[in-house]
């Protein structure tokens, strides 16, 4: 178990000292600072701290104001570290996720975060019932009249709120990009991903390939990434995508591998339509020769064999 520290101020003249000094005091073992707007989900040293944690660690702040200014985005920061097993620390707050207190105060947290958008929905719909009754148009005056000042600041919220859904969302999609860049296209990335992080709509190679740019320029993705891909044989491009979707989840069986092949609609080696596991198996092993499979998914095959499990198709 691990104790990342994480510290924030909002303006460049501010110093982030004393939350270090109850960091370091708390035990946190490597502690993340950044200068940024509380309001602001677009903070690429809180993602690279999260990026960072695993199962049983701990993302401790010195205050809840520190992580967020809002409860949904407290909530959706802690949400994200439970679904990797961790947990969220607060030192002046009663928030210890790790603890039954902890998580009692989450809850209450919670049903307060709830609360509250519905009061914010019930009091946009009651403003927007008044104004259609007094006659008055929605909307910004001067974005109808193309305020150049205006236009601006709608483009820098947009950007923000676009970084801030890549933040929220890069540990779904990003290690499988990682495993399949740059060799495969982008196209066959984004279809390779279907929904994965991005749940209302498919991935497309045009939103796939900004997003993971974006990240580039943040420095929270390897600049490997956006080189051009190599032109393969078609039979090695099956080879990368199957070394792409074992490096991703290494625990993957072959069946399993076989069925997202067939998804995907990539023929076999013969041109057939229906993968088998003994077919999958023999183009993994010859993509390993090749070296394309991640260490991680190497590392999962040496410990089974050394354990004595059976190497042969998997039911």
């Amino acid at each position: 178990m691990a104790l990342i520290g994480y510290a924030r101020v909002s303006t460049e003249d501010q110093a982030t000292f004393s939350q270090l000094d109850e960091l370091k005091a708390a035990g946190c073992s490597t502690i993340f600072e950044e200068k940024a707007s509380g309001a602001s989900r677009a903070r690429p040293e809180l993602a690279k701290a999260i990026a960072q944690i695993k199962r049983g660690d701990i993302l401790v702040v010195a205050r809840i104001d520190r992580l967020a200014r809002s409860l949904s985005h407290l909530l959706e920061v802690i949400e994200g570290l439970e679904a990797v097993g961790a947990h969220f620390k607060s030192l002046r707050d009663p928030i210890d996720t790790s603890t039954p207190q902890g998580k009692f105060a989450l809850q209450v947290l919670g049903a307060a975060a709830e609360l509250e958008r519905a009061l914010i929905r019930e009091r946009t719909k009651a403003g927007l019932r008044a104004a259609k009754a007094r006659g008055r148009v929605g909307g910004n005056p001067k974005l109808r009249e193309r305020d150049p000042d205006a236009i601006r600041k709608l483009t820098a919220i947009r950007d923000r709120q676009y970084m801030a859904e890549l933040l929220s969302t890069m540990d779904a999609w990003l290690p499988k990009v990682s495993a399949m860049r740059p060799a495969s296209s982008w196209g066959k990335v984004a279809k390779a991903l279907g929904r994965l992080g991005s749940p209302d709509r498919p991935w497309t190679t045009d939103r796939l390939s900004r997003a993971v740019r974006r990240l580039v320029t943040e420095g929270l993705a390897d600049r490997a990434l956006i080189a051009p891909a190599s032109r393969k044989s078609p039979k090695d491009d099956i080879l990368l995508v199957i070394a792409g979707i074992k490096g991703a989840d290494p625990d993957i069986s072959l069946r399993a591998i076989a069925t997202r092949l067939e998804e995907m609609h990539i023929r076999t080696p013969r041109r057939g339509t229906t993968w088998s596991a003994s077919s999958v198996k023999a183009l993994l092993d010859r993509a390993e020769r090749f070296g394309l499979v991640t260490p991680a998914a190497q590392g999962k095959r040496a410990r089974r064999k050394a354990l004595g499990a059976p190497s042969g198709p998997e039911a």
